[in-house]
């Protein structure tokens, strides 16, 4: 007899039945398979064996080893990774010397803030640290919301929705919202996270000459009506350079254009406007004139991730089908709670904001007066000192270091050889004479690489050949 006989066929039911789930779940997905398929198989090329490539052939790593080759030929020092020992503000410890801090973006000098400290170690003892899900499924907290409506509320717009990464928030929109039909249209020295976010949607990319409302206003008269759908994307307070989109300007190309435009305000937020609250109040426009108001939050609010504000359609569509935040972790409560609180502190203290603008005003007039270069700066978060050559630029930053500073260079690749820089972050909590000796310090230091023809035009180029072929 057999040893089933009898037996219920239960077994062979759940089999058929995660056979059945199975199949249904691969049907979802088998119309674009099939596409994609059918698009490989138009011309079947011949088996080829080939070889795998290896990291160390990488043309991205020999440029890696081409930069330290130099560097070590010159005996420059790696000035990136430098350990702070403390929570870094207007001032920093490393490799325990207590030093002067334009490197970080505490703008408002909130990240070691009692009532900050206070809200995230009460969100700590009732959440822990994790959201342990994507908010979605089970990640949600109350504090989640909290701060939607309050990012909402401070800008005015109707909804809110935060990423667990500022670069994600850019990346996740984007792509979101554009797809292969679609056009985006951006400033040249937009942040990469927006270009990673055009990739991704396989939108057509085309560009404008930096905060120039002609120019991009040439390439919307030329294309506007080829597309389904047209992004423009901007920064408030530009990242590398310090000046100010010229909003007034592209809101009048929007009314005339039909575009929708992306405002990206992470170094604007909390600087920007008498009570901080971004490029709108510094213009004086209706915040509902800009589609999408994008930002972060580790550097005015003391915490990390980003958010995208503006209207509850568009709180929903990101809710629904932004990838960056379906398939993510919520923000941990702990972040969540650190930026309410922050908002808090920016809306009872607009002083803090004002101080912030004296001193970038200070450090910008007193660069200038020093003869430093300080390009397109309007002197609020960010004041880049332009210094040309890239090993110049972080010879500079070392030889700062030395003398008590820390600043950090921003070289070749992101921004192009020959405008490379450091990159000064003024915050409220820098003091005048903190300022003072840095500007005084760094026009000094960088006359003596200036006089000495220190940087890239010093390097013997057959030496440093020589070096890589021994690695």
């Amino acid at each position: 007899m057999n040893s089933n006989e009898g037996q219920p066929d239960g077994p062979r039911m759940n089999t058929r039945a995660k056979e059945n789930l199975l199949d249904r779940m691969r049907n979802a997905h088998q119309s674009a398979e099939r596409n994609r398929i059918a698009r490989s198989e138009r011309e079947v090329p011949a088996p080829v064996r080939r070889s795998q490539q290896s990291f160390e052939d990488l043309p991205e790593y020999k440029q890696v080893l081409t930069q330290q080759a130099a560097s070590q030929q010159l005996g420059i020092a790696n000035p990136f990774y430098r350990a702070h020992q403390t929570a870094a503000g207007a001032t920093t410890v490393i490799d325990g010397r207590k030093l002067i801090n334009f490197a970080s973006y505490d703008y408002l000098g909130l990240n070691r803030h009692p009532h900050v400290l206070a809200q995230a170690h009460d969100t700590i003892t009732t959440f822990g640290i994790s959201a342990s899900a994507s908010r979605l499924v089970a990640g949600e907290r109350p504090v989640h919301a909290e701060l939607e409506e309050r990012i909402a509320q401070f800008y005015g717009v109707d909804a809110a929705v935060c990423f667990v990464s500022g670069y994600l928030t850019n990346v996740a929109a984007i792509s979101c919202l554009l797809g292969p039909k679609d056009l985006v249209v951006h400033d040249e020295f937009i942040h990469n996270s927006a270009l990673a976010g055009i990739k991704l949607s396989g939108a057509t990319r085309r560009l404008f000459k930096h905060n120039d409302a002609n120019d991009l206003e040439n390439v919307l008269r030329t294309v506007a009506g080829d597309y389904r759908r047209i992004l423009v994307i901007v920064e408030g307070v530009y990242s590398m350079d310090g000046d100010v989109a010229n909003l007034p300007a592209i809101l009048k190309l929007k009314a005339e254009y039909g575009f929708w435009l992306m405002v990206d305000e992470a170094h604007s937020l909390g600087i920007l406007g008498r009570r901080g609250r971004g490029t709108f109040e510094h213009f004086g426009f209706d915040p509902h004139e800009v589609d999408i108001w994008m930002g972060t939050l580790s550097k005015t609010t003391s915490s990390c991730g980003g958010y995208v504000a503006g209207s509850a359609a568009l709180a929903a569509v990101m809710k629904a089908s932004a990838g960056g935040f379906v398939y993510s972790v919520g923000l941990a409560p702990v972040l969540t709670a650190a930026a309410i609180a922050s908002f808090d502190i920016l809306e009872r203290e607009p002083e803090r904001a004002a101080a912030l603008r004296q001193n970038g005003a200070l450090f910008l007039k007193l660069a200038q007066e020093a003869g430093l270069d300080t390009g397109l700066s309007a002197g609020f978060s960010v004041v880049p000192v332009l210094v040309g050559d890239s090993l110049r630029a972080v010879q500079l930053s070392n030889d700062l270091l030395a003398a008590g500073v820390n600043a950090l260079p921003i070289i070749h690749p992101a921004v192009p050889e020959g405008l490379a820089r450091l990159r000064f972050f003024i915050t409220s909590d820098h003091t005048a004479d903190q300022i003072r000796q840095t500007v005084a310090l760094t026009a000094e230091k960088l006359k003596a690489l200036t006089d000495r023809n220190f940087g890239l035009a010093s390097v013997d180029i057959e030496q440093m050949m020589k070096m890589l072929a021994t690695r």
